[in-house]
């Protein structure tokens, strides 16, 4: 479904490549989990797959490819013809991704304005449906209110809700629960596993916390200055890790003290 094959990416201000040859697979229905410290390549390597990259300020080199189609040297117009429509992207902070002076549900069913040929009352029932299916209350009134009137945990699920609402077969996903407290941030890794089981959609999870990606994931992709160092299924990442720096990472990982 999705590949990518030999990604480069150096930054005109950055010394070194952000992405350093970057090979890496998401098949059908996979839920896959991209590891690593700030500044590892995580983001980037998500904004090649996104067409999000700021191409006059870098260079780049290599394949992604989404259903055989190569999005990194597309044109702005192939691109937007795919971006929300079989790629949704969802941010680490939805206040800074919503516009605050438009209602959350006109938000939500934004693109199905730009994709389809629904009338906008058909948007707004299939706004108020996707919502819905993020398990938002009340999903007529969050569909009036504007991000300002709605908790981290609220927003953050009305940001998927947007993503998925035109059911795109790819789902980004950069550091989506980082923001949340520990209870909220349970009920999305839930909220996307349900989501992955009934919609078949697949997942890209970028995280700094491999005990999160343990979580949700059945593989697990670890990056480092640019590099991709370990790959494999969830279970042989974490108890049998093979580079150093996953082992790091997993040594990171906050433990209960039984007292």
């Amino acid at each position: 479904m999705l590949e990518i094959k030999d990604l480069h990416v150096k930054f005109h201000t950055r010394n070194r490549e952000a992405v350093a040859g970057v090979n890496l697979t998401i098949h059908d229905g996979e839920i896959l989990g991209l590891v690593g410290e700030s500044g590892s390549g995580k983001t980037v390597t998500a904004m090649s797959v996104a067409g999000l990259l700021p191409r006059r300020q870098c260079d780049y080199r290599g394949e992604v490819l989404l259903d055989g189609k190569d999005l990194l040297h597309a044109d702005r117009d192939f691109l937007r013809s795919v971006q929300g429509k079989k790629i949704g992207v969802v941010f680490q902070q939805p206040m800074n991704a919503m516009d605050p002076l438009i209602r959350v549900g006109e938000q939500v069913g934004e693109v199905l304005r730009i994709h389809t040929d629904m009338s906008p009352e058909e948007r707004r029932k299939a706004a108020i449906e996707a919502m819905d299916a993020v398990e938002l209350d009340d999903p007529e009134l969050v569909y009036q209110k504007y991000p300002h009137e709605l908790s981290g945990g609220m927003l953050q699920r009305a940001m998927i809700a947007a993503a998925i609402v035109i059911r795109p077969s790819l789902l980004l996903l950069d550091e989506p629960t980082t923001a949340l407290d520990v209870t909220i941030q349970a009920q999305i890794l839930e909220l996307l596993k349900k989501l992955n089981r009934e919609s078949g959609v697949s997942m890209m999870f970028i995280s700094h916390n491999l005990n999160v990606v343990r979580k949700l994931c059945t593989r697990v992709a670890v990056m480092q200055r640019g590099l991709l160092v370990e790959e494999g299924s969830t279970e042989d990442v974490f108890y049998h890790p093979k580079h150093e720096y996953t082992q790091h990472l997993i040594d990171a990982i906050p433990r209960r003290r039984h007292l």
